[in-house]
């Protein structure tokens, strides 16, 4: 391999970081939308022929096996495939139905699709069949734009939108929003590289990259967390965790629960059964109602609830005591948890750990080795 000159391994196939199951998505939903797209034209413009366009093939590539791409979005499948069929379409009839007029016809497009920022790839190849696609098209005129290329592209998304929200995808892709809803920052991006590094660096790089600024700081981002985690591999939550809990029982009357929390002066507690299994937990603004009504003008009021099932959070979110320390810094820094119950393989409650256990540990320093 270290044999074979630069420029000649740059033809060996790289390797795709993608899951079995994408690629098995992006089979399935390029073959759904090709299908559906065409049925559709084909109800809708059963009398016009050309009904389907062959782009759309290319399309459903971007759309099924790439959505998070930026050429993907809807509004670059839509807007590139109609305003490039409107610039094939003026380039024939103002040159002709030449390779001429092909040629100028892809390079327009191209132009026009950067400048209203819907860059997509099989824009140019409708360009070029809306000069070279023979007598029907060039009698289409300009209608060629809306039919068959605006509406093969319209449905081709509608068909995206339902198959990719079916599959758990985020369509159309957009950055995760912040948890907190403020302007700030996620505590994990504060230090290193900044939103301003990373645009600079992207446009001192010069060429376009087929991935959205907010998507390339997530990964990497992610992969510091990846190197954080590696570094304190060997801290597990059994050396840092409270051994000594404080808990309650789901039946506990309300008052009880609120008085522990009062004399430990802590801010939640777990709720155990009988036998010490975690069956939820409590935390100061679980006394109020309306702490997470939607309508924040409601002024939150004191619980009338009786027991603390009544008020208890279900849902938690625990660690084991054998887990690694830098599986939690993101729950804790970014998805704004303040507390996790560590629990044994049958659910037992045996410790709890804190964003204050968390802090006091990465001010010490990883372990020496």
């Amino acid at each position: 391999m270290h044999r074979i000159p630069p420029w000649l391994r740059s033809f060996i196939p790289a390797p795709l970081s993608v899951s079995r199951r994408e690629m098995l998505l992006g089979v399935v939903g390029a073959g759904i939308g090709l299908f559906a797209t065409e049925w559709s034209s084909r109800i809708a413009l059963g009398t016009l022929n050309p009904w389907f366009i062959a782009p759309m093939g290319a399309s459903a590539v971007l759309l099924f096996a790439m959505p998070a791409s930026p050429l993907a979005q809807p509004w670059s499948l839509v807007g590139g495939n109609t305003i490039s069929a409107l610039v094939g379409v003026a380039c024939a009839l103002l040159l002709g139905h030449t390779g001429l007029a092909a040629g100028v016809a892809g390079a327009l497009a191209i132009g026009a699709m950067f400048a209203l920022r819907c860059l997509h790839p099989p824009g140019g190849a409708v360009a070029i069949t809306a000069v070279l696609g023979g007598p029907v098209v060039a009698q289409l005129g300009f209608h060629y734009a809306l039919w068959p290329v605006a509406t093969n592209a319209g449905l081709m998304v509608l068909t995206g939108l339902l198959f990719n929200h079916l599959a758990g995808r985020r369509y159309p892709h957009h950055a995760s929003a912040q948890p907190h809803h403020t302007s700030d920052p996620l505590p994990s991006h504060r230090l290193g590289f900044t939103h301003d590094d990373l645009t600079r660096a992207l446009t001192g790089q010069g060429a376009l990259l087929d991935i959205s600024p907010q998507d390339l700081e997530e990964i990497l981002v992610r992969a510091q967390e990846l190197a954080s985690q590696r570094r304190w591999s060997d801290v597990r939550c059994s050396d840092i965790m409270s051994r000594d809990v404080v808990s309650i029982g789901p039946r506990d009357s309300v008052d009880e629960a609120w008085a522990r929390l009062a004399h430990h002066k802590i801010k939640a507690l777990p709720v155990v059964d009988g036998e010490g299994v975690l069956a939820g937990i409590v935390s100061l603004h679980d006394f109020f109602i309306g702490h997470s009504a939607p309508d924040p003008r409601r002024v939150p009021v004191m619980s009338t609830a009786r027991y603390v099932e009544d008020i208890m959070t279900r849902k938690v979110r625990a660690a084991r005591p054998e887990q690694p320390i830098g599986d939690l810094v993101g729950l804790f820094s970014d998805r704004g948890l303040h507390h996790m119950p560590v629990v044994d393989e049958r659910r037992r409650v045996v410790g709890m750990i804190t964003q204050s256990d968390v802090v006091a540990t990465l001010f010490s320093g990883p372990p020496a080795r």
